[in-house]
C-alpha cells in the first residue's frame, strides 16, 4: 500500500455502492472517487437538497437517498427501498456521523445522538443491507472510526452517558463502539461463512465540517479555535484515502484496519492502524452486539 492514492483504484464499473453522509467531507469525496471509478454510487443522506448539490459536483452515475442515521424509522425506511432497487450491493461505507462539543442531545429515539448516528444507526443499516451485501460478489462493509478511540472506554451500564455527560468522551466511547462492532461483524460473517468482508478504517486529523460545527456553541471564541485547529488538519481528499483503500485495494482482508502512517496516526500515506486492545476483545464485541440489537430491535448474524 506504499504511496496508494485514489488514482490506484481498481476499476468499480458494474458496482453498487451505498455512501452514509455522502454530501461533503469524507463521504463526498468518498462517493466522488467510487463512482470516477466507474461505480453506480448511492448518496445516502440526511438533506436530500445537499445531497443533489453534492451529486452535480461528481462526475459519474449517482443517486440521492434520504436517510437520517439518528432514526431507526429512516434507516428501516431507507433500507427497504433500497434493497427492492438493486437487489445487488457491492460496498456499504459506513461514513456519516456527528461530533458534539456542547449539552448532551438525544435523537428521535431517545439515544444519546453520537451513539445514536455514529452506531446504532449503522448497526440497523448494515444488518437490513446484509443479504443484499451478500447476493453481491466480494462485497464489503466499511466501518469509520476514529483515533479518538484509542483512548475511550465503553460502559455498559452507561452506553449512552446518561450519567456525567461529557461530550468529546461520548464522541471517542461512539468511535470506540464502531471500531468494536467492525472487528465483531468480521467475526460473525466468518463463523457464518458469508462471502462479505468487513473493515475498518480511520482519516487520522482531517480537514472536514465537523470541526467547525462542533464549536459552533461557543460563539466566536469557539469559531476562533476551530480555525486554529483547521490549521493542524491534513486535506479531505487525503483523509479519505484510508477508507477508499479499505472499500477497493485489492487483497483486503476481514478485519484489517487503515489509517495514517504520520505521526500519531494523525496524517500520511495508508497504512495498517493500530487498535485499542479493548476493541479487539471478542468478548466485549459480543456484548455490545447484544446491547445494539437490544436498542434497535434489529437482530442479525
Amino acid at each position: 500500500m506504499t504511496g496508494w492514492t485514489a488514482d490506484r483504484m481498481p476499476d468499480q464499473s458494474g458496482r453498487v455502492a451505498v455512501v452514509t453522509g455522502a454530501n461533503s467531507g469524507l463521504g463526498l469525496v468518498t462517493a466522488t472517487e467510487l463512482a470516477r471509478h466507474g461505480a453506480h454510487v448511492v448518496l445516502a443522506v440526511r438533506d436530500t437538497a445537499a445531497g443533489e448539490r453534492a451529486a452535480r459536483r461528481i462526475d459519474g452515475d449517482t443517486e440521492v437517498r434520504e436517510l437520517d442515521l439518528a432514526s431507526l424509522d429512516s434507516v428501516r425506511a431507507f433500507a427497504a427501498k433500497l434493497v427492492v432497487d438493486h437487489p445487488a450491493i457491492d460496498l456499504l461505507v459506513n461514513n456519516a456521523g456527528v461530533v458534539l462539543l456542547g449539552p448532551r442531545r438525544t435523537s428521535a429515539d431517545g439515544f444519546e445522538l453520537q451513539f445514536a448516528t455514529n452506531v446504532l444507526g449503522h448497526f440497523a443499516l448494515t444488518g437490513l443491507l446484509l443479504d443484499n451485501l451478500a447476493a453481491a460478489r466480494e462485497a464489503r462493509v466499511v466501518s469509520l472510526s476514529s483515533i479518538t478511540h484509542k483512548n475511550a472506554s465503553l460502559d455498559f451500564d452507561d452506553l449512552e452517558f446518561e450519567r456525567g455527560y461529557r461530550a468529546a468522551a461520548a464522541y471517542g466511547r461512539s468511535k470506540l463502539a464502531t471500531t468494536i462492532f467492525g472487528l465483531e461483524l468480521d467475526r460473525r460473517l466468518r463463523s457464518a461463512g458469508s462471502p462479505v468482508v468487513s473493515v475498518l478504517a480511520h482519516p487520522g486529523v482531517t480537514r472536514t465540517n465537523l470541526t467547525p460545527r462542533a464549536w459552533e456553541h461557543r460563539g466566536r471564541a469557539g469559531r476562533a479555535i476551530a480555525r486554529l485547529g483547521l490549521l493542524a488538519t491534513q486535506p479531505v481528499e487525503r483523509g479519505a484515502l484510508p477508507q477508499l483503500y479499505a472499500a477497493t485495494a485489492d487483497g483486503v482482508r476481514g478485519g484489517q484496519f487503515f489509517g495514517p502512517a504520520g505521526l500519531a496516526e494523525t496524517r500520511g500515506r495508508v497504512t495498517e492502524a493500530r487498535l485499542n486492545p479493548r476493541a479487539a476483545d471478542p468478548a466485549v464485541g459480543k456484548r455490545l452486539w447484544a446491547a445494539a440489537e437490544e436498542l434497535t430491535g434489529i437482530g442479525y448474524l
